[in-house]
């Protein structure tokens, strides 16, 4: 059986559509998933990238394209009231949830649709106590959204992914492997499904083309 790492963060439209997706996309295969909550910003800011959100009409055009990815797909998506948004307080409460720095599936589909159903603003302080309550049952004995495990946990996770080359979510990790995005979900199925492209040398033969752009190697 394939074990697949989901790397995610609460802040990105993205993540909630993969989310989703995930499940029919890979109807049919023997596989198990880890929910691996991770910080995007200090992913793009590894590698210098503002994100689109750090671009004002890429910024625009995001919001546009994922409200429309979630009316195509048929997953509820309304823009929360603000976005960006600090997804410390999210991420932390997901992994009070964790003693290893995974969570269910259950924690990370509730703490999404608290950010991508309704339209409310992710941060607003009745909002996250309702969160609190509605994962009261999977926190773990003596953590909390502002105790040193989650904390610890995130940095771990963060980390961790990378070191394994994450650059952005949703990444999805097997066998070694790294699928990048949402519209990355097919080429994850043809690998789980066994298709012979990936036994050839295409995989790793783009990494050694040279770059065209003056002091790039």
């Amino acid at each position: 059986m394939k074990r697949i790492t989901f790397y995610l963060d609460f802040i990105s439209p993205y993540a909630w559509l993969a989310f989703e997706r995930l499940p029919e996309v890979l109807e049919g295969l023997t596989y198990s998933v880890t929910y691996q909550p991770v910080l995007l910003g200090a992913l793009l800011q590894q590698h210098g990238n503002p994100g689109p959100a750090g671009i004002a009409p890429k910024r625009d055009w995001t919001y546009r394209h994922v409200t429309w990815l979630g009316h195509a797909q048929g997953t509820p998506l309304q823009m929360p009231a603000r976005h960006p948004f600090n997804p410390l307080p999210l991420l932390r409460q997901a992994l009070a949830c964790s003693d290893d720095g995974s969570i269910n599936r259950y924690v990370a589909g509730t703490v999404l649709r608290h950010v991508w159903q309704g339209g409310g603003d992710a941060l607003d302080p009745t909002r996250l106590a309702a969160l609190a309550d509605a994962l009261a049952e999977q926190v773990r004995p003596g953590q909390d959204v502002n105790s040193d495990g989650p904390k610890a946990l995130l940095r771990a996770n963060t980390e961790a992914a990378q070191a394994a080359g994450v650059f952005g979510v949703p990444a999805f990790g097997v066998d070694g492997k790294l699928f990048w995005g949402l519209d990355g979900l097919p080429m994850l199925r043809a690998y789980l499904d066994g298709d012979a492209w990936f036994d050839g040398p295409a995989w790793d033969a783009v990494s050694q083309l040279p770059s065209g752009l003056p002091g790039k190697p």
